[in-house]
Parts: C-alpha cells; sequence; structure tokens
C-alpha cells in the first residue's frame, strides 16, 4: 500500500490512508532524521546527535536499534514502498521522496521556479499547501530546530517568489489579504516590504505604501543603523513620483542558455594519464536513470596541478556535456582573497543560465533551489575549483543524476565521499620522466640536452612538484641566453631554494601558495606542521613524532589526520609520515620563525633523544654481550620505544635507518656529541649484520672526529677499536692496523682489560684478512688468556672460538676442536645465540677441512638457521658460500649452485665485491646450466 509522511507540520505517516502509530517523541524523532535524508546512508553516530544532540543515553546505538525495528513493524504493510537497512555503520531509509512532503514541496517550488505564468503560481501555491504548521512538530533536538529554522527560510522564499509572480501577473488586491500580516512577521525584510508597497500603490493606497517605507526605514535605522536598500529606495522614488507601475506578464520562458564558463585551457600539459583515465570512468557512470550525481574530488598539495588537470580533462571532454560547462573558483585557499561564499557563486550560475537579477531569490536556499531546477535533466559539468571545506560546496552540488561535478580541494573533503558518495583522486608528484618533458616543453630539447646535469638539478630540487618547475621553466625562459646552471646553483642551495620559486604573482608563489595552506590551521596542528618540517630524516614514524611534539599519541593523531586532510603531510604506509621537499622547507622556515628558539630546540632534542635511546635498547637486544654504552648509562632508557625481542629490533632498525643516519648528522651539527656517539655504537651490530660497511665507516669516521675534539678518550678508544673492525672488512688493511693500534694504546693506558681483549680480537681479525693466521693466532691467544681474568663465561667462549678457528686455519686440528667444542658447550649453557652460530660455523670449517662432509653440513646448516634468526645477513651470506663448498665436495653441483646463488645475492647487496667474485668463479665452473 502506498505511504505518505508528513514533516511539514508535525511527524506523522499514513499507509493507504490510515494515521500509524509512530510511538513516543524520540521514535518519531529517528523516522524524521532518516527521512530528512531519504535514500542516503546516515552513519549511526549522525543519526543519534540528531536524535539526542550532545546527551545521548548510555546505549544511543542499542537504543536507536529498538525504535529502528518498532518503526519497521509499524510501516510494516508498507514494505513494498518504504523500507529501512541497517548497513555498516549507518542507517538509510528507502522510500519515493514524493512520498514525503518535505521533499515533495522542494520538488514543486523547483518546478514552479521554472514554469511560466498561472502554471507557476498553481505550482507555488501547491508546494505551500504542504505546510500545515511548523516544520518537524514538537521535536526539539538542537539538529531540529537548525533544520526547522532553515526549512522555514525556502518556505519563506518560495512565498516571496510566489508573490511576485502574482505582482506580475496582476494580481495584486487577493496578496492584501495575506501581505500586511507576513510584513508584521517580518519586518526588516526589504524585499517583502516592497511588494506590500507596490500591492498597496497598484490598489490605489498610495498614502499606505509611503507609510510603510516610512515605517521600515525607521525599523531598518533604530535595528540596524543602516538605510532601505537601492531597489526599495528607487520604488520608493516611484510611488513618490506616481510612476505607472503596473502589472504585466511574465513572458514565457525561451530557449535555455548553454552557459561555457571554463577557463582558458592551460599551457602544454603532460602526463597524468592515470589520473585522467580514472576521471573518464566518471563518464560511463553517469546519467544513469535513479542513478546519482557523479562527484569527483582532486586533492593534493597548493601547486601539485589539481586546477590544471581538473580544467585540461574539462576542456577534452566538453563534447560530452552538450547543456553547457558551469565554472567556479572558489578561493578556498587563495592568498589574495576571501573564500567565494555559496550565495556569491550559485548567483554567478543563475545568471549564466539566463536569470535576470530581478529573478534571483535573495537567500541561499531560495537560490540553490531554482540552481538545482535549472539544471535538472540537463547535461552539464560544473567545476568547483579550490573548495574550502565541504560545507562550501554542499549548496553548488545539484540534485540531477544527468550533471558532472568535479571538484578541487587541499582538503580531503571526506564529508562529501561519505554522505554524497564522492570518488576521491588524489594527486601525487608527477614522475621523474613527466617532470623532465613538462621542462623539455617549455625550454626546447635543445638547451635541456645541452646542459644535462644543470636540468637534472633543476628536476631534483622541483622534486616532481608541477607549479616548481612551471616557475622554474619560467624564469629560465625569461633569460634564453642564461646557462640552466646558474640557476641550478641557485636552487642548490636549500636555504635559499624558496626563494628562487618566489614571483611577483602571489598565485604563482611558492611560498604564498604553502602559506595560504598553512594559515588555514589552527595553532596545534600548525606547531605539529612545523617541527616535522624540522625533524631529521626523510620522514617519521607516530612514536617518534610523539617524542618530537611531547603530544599524547592519540591527539598527535588528530593532528596528523588534520595534516593529511590538508595534502601537507602524507601516511606512506601505516603510522609513518612523509612531506615533500618543498613543503619541508616551507615547514622548517615556519617553525623557525612562529616558535620560540629554545622551545624548537627542546622538541628537537627529544626527538634525538628517542632514537639515540630506542637504537641503544635495540643493539642490546642485537648484542647483549657488548659493553654497555659509557659508565653511566641506565639500564632503562629515557623516552625510548620499547621493543620486546631481536626481530621487533631489527624491524625497527630497518624502519628508522636513514632517520637515524640523518639524526646522526644533525646531532653532530649541533654539538650533541653524546647522542652521536651513541647512535654510532648503536648502529655498529645492525650494520655489520647488514653488512652495511660504506654507512657504517661514515658514521664511525665523523664521530671519531668529534671525541678527538672533545677529548674524550673513552669514546675515541672504542670509536677506533670500531672504525678499525669496519676498516678490515672493506679490505683496508694498513688503515685498519692504524686504528686497532690506536684503539689498543687508549685502552692499556685507561686499564681498560675488556677494551684491550676486544682490540686483540679485532686484530687477530686484521691479520686474518691479510694472509697471516700466526699473527692472528698470536692476538687471538691474548684475547683468550684476558677474558679468562675477567668471569664472563660468553666473552671467554667468543675466544676459545677465536683460537680454534685460527688453530683450524693453520692445519692444528686436534687443538682447534678442543677450543671450538669446549666454546659450543659455554655458549649454548649461557644462552649466547651469537657465539652459538659462528663457533658452529668454526666447526663446520673443521669437519670440511678434515674430510667430514656430512658433519660439515649438519653444523653449517644449525649455523644458518640461527644467522638467519639474528638477520645477520653478512655472515649468513659467508656461511651459504661455505655450503656451496661442502655440496659441491659431495658431488652435489646443484644444490651447490643453489647455496652460491644465494650468498652472491648477499654479497652484492652488501657492495662486496671480492667475494662475489669469487663465488660467481665458483658458479662459472660448476657446469650446472642456469635456470
Amino acid at each position: 500500500m502506498s505511504v505518505d509522511f508528513v514533516l511539514l507540520g508535525g511527524i506523522e505517516a499514513r499507509v493507504g490512508g490510515t494515521p500509524v502509530d509512530l510511538g513516543h517523541v524520540r521514535q518519531r524523532s529517528v523516522l524524521a532524521g532518516l527521512l530528512v535524508d531519504a535514500n542516503t546512508q546516515v552513519p549511526t553516530a549522525r543519526l543519534v546527535d540528531r536524535v539526542w544532540g550532545d546527551r545521548p543515553p548510555q546505549r544511543a546505538q542499542a537504543t536507536l536499534y529498538s525504535y529502528v525495528s518498532r518503526l519497521r513493524h509499524a510501516l510494516a504493510t508498507a514494505t513494498g514502498d518504504v523500507r529501512i537497512t541497517r548497513r555498516t555503520g549507518s542507517y538509510v531509509l528507502t522510500v519515493d521522496p514524493s512520498a514525503v512532503d518535505l521533499h515533495r514541496f522542494r520538488d514543486l517550488v523547483g518546478q514552479a521556479r521554472t514554469a511560466a505564468g498561472a502554471r507557476a503560481a498553481e505550482l507555488f501555491a501547491e508546494a505551500l499547501a504542504l505546510w500545515r504548521g511548523e516544520a518537524f512538530g514538537d521535536l526539539d533536538a538542537p539538529w531540529f530546530n537548525e533544520q526547522r529554522t532553515s526549512w522555514h527560510r525556502e518556505r519563506l522564499a518560495a512565498e516571496l517568489d510566489l508573490y511576485d509572480l502574482l505582482l506580475r501577473l496582476g494580481r495584486h488586491a487577493e496578496l492584501l489579504a495575506e501581505l500586511p500580516a507576513r510584513a508584521e512577521q517580518h519586518p526588516l525584510d526589504e524585499r517583502l516590504a516592497g511588494q506590500l508597497m507596490l500591492a498597496l500603490y497598484r490598489s490605489g493606497r498610495r498614502s499606505d505604501a509611503l507609510a510603510h517605507y516610512r515605517q521600515v526605514h525607521r525599523r531598518l535605522s533604530e535595528e540596524l543603523g543602516t538605510d532601505p536598500g537601492p531597489e526599495l529606495q528607487r520604488l520608493h522614488q516611484q510611488i513618490l513620483a506616481s510612476d505607472t507601475l503596473t502589472a504585466r506578464s511574465a513572458p514565457e520562458p525561451g530557449p535555455a542558455p548553454v552557459p561555457r564558463q571554463l577557463p582558458s585551457p592551460p599551457g602544454p600539459f603532460t602526463g597524468r594519464t592515470g589520473e585522467l583515465a580514472e576521471l573518464d570512468k566518471m563518464l560511463d557512470a553517469g546519467g544513469a536513470p535513479g542513478g546519482t550525481v557523479v562527484i569527483s574530488t582532486i586533492g593534493g598539495i597548493g601547486g601539485i596541478g589539481k586546477t590544471w588537470l581538473a580544467v585540461h580533462w574539462a576542456h577534452h571532454n566538453a563534447a560530452a556535456f552538450p547543456d553547457g560547462q558551469l565554472y567556479a573558483d572558489l578561493r578556498g585557499f587563495s592568498p589574495t582573497a576571501e573564500p567565494a561564499s555559496a550565495a556569491e557563486v550559485v548567483q554567478g550560475f543563475l545568471h549564466a543560465l539566463g536569470l535576470a537579477s530581478t529573478e534571483i531569490p535573495a537567500d541561499l536556499p531560495g537560490r540553490a533551489a531554482v540552481y538545482r531546477s535549472l539544471v535538472a535533466g540537463r547535461r552539464m559539468l560544473i567545476v568547483l575549483d579550490d573548495a574550502r571545506d565541504a560545507e562550501q560546496v554542499l549548496p553548488l552540488l545539484p540534485g540531477s543524476p544527468s550533471c558532472t561535478v568535479l571538484i578541487t580541494s587541499r582538503r580531503r573533503l571526506a564529508g562529501l565521499v561519505t554522505a554524497h558518495g564522492a570518488r576521491p583522486l588524489a594527486l601525487d608528484v608527477v614522475s621523474e620522466a613527466e617532470a623532465r618533458d613538462m621542462l623539455v616543453r617549455r625550454l626546447g630539447a635543445e638547451r635541456v640536452a645541452k646542459e644535462p646535469k644543470a636540468a637534472a638539478t633543476l628536476l631534483d630540487c622541483c622534486a616532481g612538484l608541477p607549479l616548481a618547475l612551471s616557475i622554474v621553466a619560467a624564469r629560465a625562459g625569461t633569460h634564453p641566453d642564461f646557462p640552466l646552471a646558474a640557476l641550478a646553483d641557485e636552487l642548490r642551495d636549500r636555504s635559499a631554494r624558496l626563494d628562487a620559486l618566489g614571483t611577483d604573482d602571489p598565485i604563482a608563489d611558492l611560498r604564498a601558495v604553502l602559506s595560504s595552506s598553512y594559515d588555514a590551521l589552527d595553532p596545534a596542528t600548525a606547531r605539529v606542521f612545523g617541527l616535522l618540517g624540522q625533524a631529521p630524516g626523510p620522514d617519521i614514524g607516530l612514536p617518534a613524532a610523539a617524542a618530537l611534539t611531547a603530544l599524547p599519541v592519540p591527539e598527535l593523531r588528530s593532528r596528523l589526520r588534520q595534516l593529511e586532510g590538508a595534502h601537507l603531510i602524507r601516511q606512506t604506509r601505516p603510522g609513518r609520515y612523509r612531506m615533500h621537499d618543498l613543503v619541508r622547507l616551507y615547514a622548517a622556515e615556519r617553525a623557525t620563525q612562529d616558535q620560540h628558539g629554545e622551545a624548537l630546540d627542546a622538541a628537537l632534542r627529544g626527538l634525538v633523544d628517542f632514537y639515540a635511546d630506542t637504537a641503544h635498547d635495540g643493539d642490546r637486544l642485537l648484542s647483549p654481550l657488548r659493553t654497555p654504552f659509557g659508565p653511566d648509562r641506565p639500564d632503562v632508557t629515557r623516552g625510548a620505544l620499547p621493543l620486546r625481542d631481536i626481530d621487533t629490533a631489527m624491524s625497527w632498525f630497518e624502519a628508522e635507518h636513514l632517520c637515524l643516519l640523518d639524526t646522526h648528522r644533525f646531532a653532530m651539527a649541533r654539538g650533541h656529541h653524546r647522542q652521536a656517539w651513541q647512535l654510532a655504537w648503536s648502529l655498529d651490530t645492525f650494520h655489520w649484520r647488514q653488512g652495511n660497511l660504506d654507512d657504517r665507516t661514515a658514521m664511525l669516521r665523523a664521530t671519531l672526529a668529534a671525541g678527538e675534539r672533545i677529548g674524550d678518550r673513552t669514546q675515541q678508544a672504542s670509536a677506533h677499536r670500531l672504525l678499525g673492525r669496519a676498516y678490515v672488512t672493506q679490505g683496508h688493511h694498513a688503515t685498519a692496523l692504524e686504528h686497532l693500534r690506536a684503539a689498543l694504546a687508549l685502552f692499556e693506558e685507561a686499564g681498560d682489560a675488556a677494551g684491550t681483549a676486544q682490540t686483540h680480537l679485532n686484530l687477530a681479525l686484521a691479520w686474518e684478512k691479510q694472509g697471516d693466521d700466526r699473527q692472528a693466532l698470536a692476538h687471538a691467544l691474548q684475547n683468550l688468556r684476558i677474558r679468562r681474568t675477567l668471569d664472563s663465561p660468553p666473552r671467554e667462549a667468543e675466544a676459545l672460538n677465536a683460537v680454534g678457528w685460527y688453530h683450524a686455519r693453520l692445519g692444528h686440528h686436534p687443538q682447534s676442536r678442543r677450543h671450538c667444542e669446549e666454546a659450543l658447550a659455554l655458549c649454548r649453557r649461557h644462552a649466547f645465540r651469537e657465539g652459538e652460530a659462528f663457533t658452529l660455523d668454526s666447526l663446520g670449517y673443521l669437519a670440511h677441512r678434515t674430510g667430514e662432509h656430512a658433519l660439515a653440513l649438519a653444523y653449517y646448516g644449525q649455523a644458518l638457521t640461527l644467522r638467519r634468526e639474528l638477520g645477520d645477513a653478512f655472515e649468513e651470506a659467508d656461511t651459504l658460500a661455505k655450503l656451496g663448498d661442502v655440496h659441491d665436495a659431495l658431488g652435489r653441483p646443484a644444490r651447490a649452485r643453489e647455496a652460491w646463488r644465494q650468498a652472491r645475492s648477499l654479497y652484492l647487496a652488501q657492495r662486496r665485491l671480492g667475494p662475489a667474485a669469487q663465488v660467481e668463479q665458483k658458479l662459472a665452473r660448476s657446469g650446472v646450466p642456469e635456470d
């Protein structure tokens, strides 16, 4: 059976003409809250807010569910016409809009405003007859009060439109029965005052018309301190002059104008093929019967090319919109003007659609209703450029599925996605090839090819941002005889790069463009933005950002979401955030300008401490037997991120590696020498296991210089030792010995037995790599002698294994086995897994040397498992290479080749070219064809 809903004068429902019991006021509020947005998903939280405002019951969602269930039961006889469906996190009430008086009213008013003469008057009257009292009756929640006010404004706008129409039709006499009361209700409405004055004047009551003008003039002056507007003053003068103000019949509407408001096509356009294809998909989705308006939102930071893309696509597809294209610059983030009001934009659209100023309603709801009516059923494109937020856009959306809307904004406009099904398209920087193509198109292929290094610098400094590329191309184009190298040198200086990307036009000045986004942030979010720009590293994780900002994680997440919504940062993966290079420069500049120097330094110091302390704790998990950093190092470090085990420590080091390197450089530059040394010390194990020899050496070399400047002898000794060990693995024998001997002297001078022992162990490795195993054994024995006096069983096991290893290399097999087996027992007794892996490797080598190949496979297999569990890729490569040798000796060429291939892959990843070449030779000799 058919159903009718009443909202304009109470909350009622009739099924087949019979009233339905809708229950108490809260239950009726649920129905009304769904009917206002009929056929649209209403999020549960939003519905709760509509029904209860800021005072919901404790179990609001459960209560809401029970109300919906009762409403379904009450409307059960109308199931063919209406249904309430629960979706994930929302409800939707499906109904024919004409069954709801509120929607029928709006539709009739829209028809009336596009009709002519008596027919228009009939439609207005039919629409207004739907009102039986106050909208939403006795519902008193804040949201319904706001809705009531809004709908009453729409009602008044429709009444005034009807009065204008009746005056044009010469029906002024019948209006005198209604207009005086309406004017009394709205004494400051000048449009209504003019209608009453005109009706009185045409009815021969000139003095009454003039008296009403005086009354309006007085009230405007007393209550608002202003005079009547030009139109009312003009009408007053005409009445004073006894002008002929006769009625005239409204002209029949002529052919609807076809607006072509798109701005001129952008300059040379290149790239963005994927994004253009995404926009093309809109055309396939638009205009379906019973469908919805197709809306796409193009988002991204200022200067990313949103308008460029939108206008290019719009021109390219203009033929698909034969009824015209409307365009509005909403000035949401303009550096030179305030954002455009929706009323102003709709007025412009109505002019473009053929309406005269006198035909345009004064209020926004009236204008929006006329606008939706005029575009209904027309195949049109509406481009809304540079939107501030969803609120600015909502009144500009058409109601007809025949229209397509394209919106650009620096914000995500999530509300449009949620409530209106908008399709977001986020723009990232252009690719390197696209950026180069842009430069070539603007400057010419010959000029770019002539200076390849300078061109590469320009592209690198612009970092794929189209606005920056345009500015650079314009500057280079202004002086075609200047070398590109001069501009490249200017941009290469990071401290002056934003100046180099400035122009006299604020719309095309990068700093001005970014400023308009920054100025839209609230102060707390702006502070976070500035601090992120100052932070060392290419990106930042959530825990590090919390240490930097000193904010609780929930609040920080909220700030980061705002920055992400404004496209000022990008979440590259869960919990990690990155800024565009030029945005970072701007953010760092604003932090320096807007934040107190001491507070900024304290924030950055907190971040450095976080990285240094967490790295220290991570290294203690990777290598628990290392001598703790510094004599006064506390067991629990301040502000460190808790790391559970080796796997989480390795994952953290891998995720933060580039940030840790940059933080080390930052700490060195700021004179934070303790944290710099702490970072270098803490990353040593990770670098060793990853085979990252270059970063390891560079970090230690820089830190050694700092230690020498501040005169810290203990730090110098440790840095010399670690640096010597690093040089050993890189094959720099003389340099390695120089550092290790310096370390030995400093440790012996300080009476540091543990440091002396460890340096002897490193000297043994140095002589081994030089091919002198006897010298190596002598240092290994020195290490063992000292370790046996220090009551450290794991370190003693390490020393025993080293002695056993060098005995094996010298052919002293019984001595080797005795030392290694004693070492293995100690390692296992004290759960020293790293030492166990080394010792198993030594025993595998010994077994291989003595022809016990099956035993060698077992030892190497156990060592390989441990090294993979420890994340020790450096030693894993060596073990794989030796496994390949054993398989080869056993006549298993395919297995040998597989092990050698894996070893070669690791060696190349670690840039260990010597061992990689040796394995390559073995592969070449193996005779097994490539897979």
